[in-house]
């Protein structure tokens, strides 16, 4: 195991020609201190654990104090935001620190947030705050244990920095892991420029980098394009799976490798509502939980635009028409699973549509009712069950009961056997708001162990997790109220 003084760096990003980054070091923060250090996500790196207690650690993870090896740059990229076309974002409070190769010859970017001002920043202070840090350091690890495709999160250094937002914050920094932070606004950035060949340069770097098997296609373009609408289909699939909005779908947010990248005002359902808008900023609902796949494809249609200068008009469409092609049966799998239905039949697009319908109508809670419905044994009355009594009308979910459990008994295997794999498709918890918001108050007392106690939870939450219970409870109706929005 390594220390951050000894990192095996290998930062093929800063070998790209000047144009695709700014060479520029973060702004040190004053007094900085260690909130978070996640030992997951420094194993990735080959960092050793149990040095966070050194206290040069927060110089080196705020980006005050330069790793040996690193060579921080400021990406480049471009945008829609909200649909509306941004000819240049880039990162204007993020810093690529470099690329470490772990010792399995894996390569992780260590993405350092909210440490000042570069040539992208606009009128940004290049800073983020403690709580959009705790937002984003928890949000990632809740997913990673959900099996969704995203970043890492590694630490988050905090300082008594003022930071105005819309009240005064304190400042701090994340750092992310990821084997690659190139979005799909990074190709629209070039190909806004007019400069296709900047454009076939970065999808070879991509390519050579993070799609190995396209290396010798004559069609890699094509097929590099393919592979990036499927993995965005997959990830927006698993996303209303797990019934998690992300807020900020602007094509700037949207990785290349189908992560989930850039937290911020997102949301777990708690109460199912189809049109559920995580992001206050976001007024008309453009990225509404139930408008995520149809936006996913707009975002990729976008980057296929952006790759015209490298692939054919009609190639690029008949890539992104396999879209919906991964989505649909991704998405179907997932939610047979959360029935506990190992076979597919006709029935079961109807029976998931009623059931989504009821719940709607009833105000139940997603996560709760699905991790209920595991134990719902369809050898028993349905009077017996728990379920019903979650619901208002109890008389419309008797008989969608009745129905699903002649559909279970049509189903391979026992009803233990379902149990056990629902309780492994369905978790006990989700990151709330109202969880997050009560780290986040109590960081900003310095009270931080509760952030670490939620990080193991996540880790695992389909497991039982004795005495966190109230980690699975729904919002209180007062924080019902809590409002995230871009700044977040």
């Amino acid at each position: 195991m390594a220390s951050l003084d000894r990192l095996s760096f290998d930062n093929s990003y800063a070998r790209l020609p000047p144009g695709f980054y700014e060479v520029v070091d973060p702004t040190p923060l004053p007094g900085p201190y260690l909130v978070a250090f996640n030992p997951d996500a420094a194993g990735l790196i080959d960092l050793e654990p149990g040095a966070p207690t050194s206290p040069e650690w927060p110089e080196y993870l705020s980006g005050a104090r330069r790793m040996p090896g690193a060579e921080p740059v400021a990406q480049a990229y471009a945008g829609h935001q909200f649909g509306v076309w941004v000819p240049q974002l880039g990162d204007g409070r993020a810093f690529l620190l470099g690329e470490v190769m772990n010792q399995r010859g894996e390569k992780w970017d260590l993405h350092l947030k909210g440490a000042g001002r570069t040539r992208f920043s606009r009128f940004g202070d290049g800073r983020s705050v403690l709580r959009s840090a705790v937002r984003e350091y928890l949000a990632s690890e809740a997913l990673f244990g959900l099996g969704i495709p995203t970043t890492r999160a590694l630490c988050i250094v905090g300082s008594d920095e003022p930071v105005q937002r819309e009240e005064m914050e304190t400042a701090a920094t994340i750092i992310r892991l990821a084997p690659c932070h190139v979005r799909f606004g990074t190709f629209q950035y070039f190909a806004a420029r007019g400069e296709p060949e900047r454009v076939g340069q970065l999808a070879d770097y991509v390519i050579e980098h993070h799609f190995p098997e396209l290396r010798e296609s004559a069609h890699r373009y094509r097929h590099f394009f393919g592979e990036v609408c499927r993995r965005t289909a997959r990830l927006m699939a698993r996303w209303m799976a797990a019934g998690f909005a992300h807020g900020v779908m602007n094509t700037d947010n949207m990785s290349v490798l189908g992560l989930t990248l850039d937290y911020g005002p997102y949301g777990f359902l708690d109460d199912y509502d189809a049109g559920f808008i995580c992001n206050h900023t976001d007024t008309a609902g453009q990225y509404a939980f139930n408008r995520q796949p149809a936006v996913g494809m707009w975002n990729c249609a976008r980057l296929g635009e952006a790759l015209f200068g490298v692939i054919e008009v009609a190639e690029a469409q008949e890539e992104l028409d396999t879209y919906w092609a991964a989505f649909v049966p991704e998405h179907a799998r997932l939610m047979r699973g959360k029935l506990g239905l190992s076979t597919e039949r006709e029935e079961d697009a109807p029976l998931l549509r009623d059931l989504l319908s009821a719940l709607q109508a009833n105000h139940v809670d997603y996560t709760r009712f699905f991790r209920e419905l595991s134990g719902f044994d369809e050898g028993q009355p349905v009077g017996g069950s728990t379920v019903p009594a979650m619901f208002a009308e109890r008389e419309a979910i008797t008989a969608w009961l009745e129905r699903y459990a002649t559909r279970l008994r049509a189903d391979a295997g026992t009803p233990r056997e379902r149990a056990e794999r629902m309780r492994s498709a369905n978790p006990r918890y989700v990151l709330r708001n109202w969880i997050a918001q009560e780290a986040i108050e109590r960081a900003q007392r310095k009270d931080f162990g509760l952030i670490e106690e939620l990080r193991r939870l996540f880790a695992s939450p389909y497991d039982e997790h004795p005495g966190m219970e109230r980690f699975a409870e729904p919002p209180a109706a007062a924080a019902r109220e809590i409002v995230v929005s871009c700044s977040s």
